[in-house]
């Protein structure tokens, strides 16, 4: 008897398991719209990098600036950054661009080094090229007045 009352609420527990993911499919939204998640999604073109003299105001405090030129030529490895050619201490007055931040040269301990911080080497990490593109989300977001 035991085992007959184990097998239906097994059975009644896997019903209800398949029955909730059935109507749990039908009200998935996702970025695609109507489209299949199965599917193949929509190859998008090529967004124009929007370059901006000057920079791109900052959002909030200690905001990484967001990088307000083209970087998709720039190689950054282990051996060269690109990034470093404009921004350097050395080079950054004779390329007229901003110098890295101070920030940039200090260990996690906060000693002073003379090179970039290994931490700060990767400048994609927090600095993006921004394009012209639509959202893909609503956002109401308001940055610093």
């Amino acid at each position: 008897m035991k085992k007959m009352i184990h097998v239906t609420l097994a059975a009644f527990g896997l019903l209800l398991i398949t029955s909730t993911s059935v109507v749990a499919k039908e009200s998935i939204a996702s970025l695609r719209g109507t489209e299949d998640l199965q599917g193949n999604s929509v190859k998008t073109g090529k967004k124009k990098v929007v370059s901006q003299e000057g920079g791109f105001e900052r959002s909030y405090k200690q905001q990484p600036p967001m990088t307000p030129h083209k970087t998709d030529k720039y190689k950054i490895s282990l051996k060269s950054n690109g990034c470093l050619k404009c921004h350097s201490k050395k080079n950054h007055k004779k390329e007229k661009a901003p110098m890295l931040g101070e920030s940039h040269f200090l260990t996690r301990d906060g000693k002073k080094l003379e090179k970039v911080s290994s931490r700060r080497y990767f400048c994609t990490q927090c600095h993006a090229t921004q394009v012209d593109a639509n959202p893909l989300v609503k956002n109401e977001f308001e940055g610093l007045k």
